[in-house]
């Protein structure tokens, strides 16, 4: 596993936990040589990300908009920042630069992008494991929701099998890269 996209808010939300394995997933990602793929912003977590992976030394990919990148701020250290004309086009570059992806606590946005991979490997559109970091028990309402869908007939696959989900960073990778589709 070379790179891992990372879908995560872009405010801190109410609760320091948030931040703290933010913080600490950035740290394992450099660790772990692992390229760090985001939406390029320096606001909430999306920071809090791309500067721990930089402080430790990694590397963070950012992928973004030209729309959003002319309105808001965008971390200015990062290794490489791509600018689209589009959404689609955006998460289709984040699909083609990552390995794995995971969520991190966020709002629609973080759980649209989510949803999107997660979709699309279910269709068969890619094999990149997805997985969430469930900090603060922030995805055990959505988790339930997964479990409503399967047992009401809407969702042919286990959500056990569709998403990992783990309460540390360390863990969570460590479950995704063994997902990672062997080349041997």
């Amino acid at each position: 596993m070379k790179s891992v996209c990372v879908f995560l808010g872009s405010s801190d939300g109410n609760h320091p936990a948030y931040a703290r394995a933010t913080a600490e997933l950035g740290r394992e990602l450099a660790r772990r040589r692992i390229t760090c793929v985001y939406g390029g912003s320096r606001t909430g977590l999306m920071k809090t990300l791309a500067d721990s992976v930089l402080g430790a030394g990694g590397e963070v990919v950012g992928v973004t908009v030209q729309l959003l990148k002319d309105k808001e701020e965008f971390h200015r250290g990062l290794t490489r920042l791509h600018v689209v004309p589009t959404m689609h086009e955006r998460k289709n570059l984040m699909i083609e630069l990552s390995d794995a992806f995971l969520a991190l606590p966020g709002g629609i946005g973080t759980l649209d992008e989510l949803f999107e991979v997660c979709t699309l490997s279910q269709l068969g559109f890619h094999a990149k494991p997805c997985g969430l970091l469930n900090v603060n028990g922030f995805f055990e309402p959505l988790r339930a929701m997964l479990v409503t869908a399967e047992r009401e007939g809407f969702m042919k696959r286990p959500m056990h099998d569709a998403l990992d989900v783990a309460e540390n960073p360390a863990g969570l990778l460590d479950m995704l890269q063994r997902r990672i589709p062997s080349l041997t």
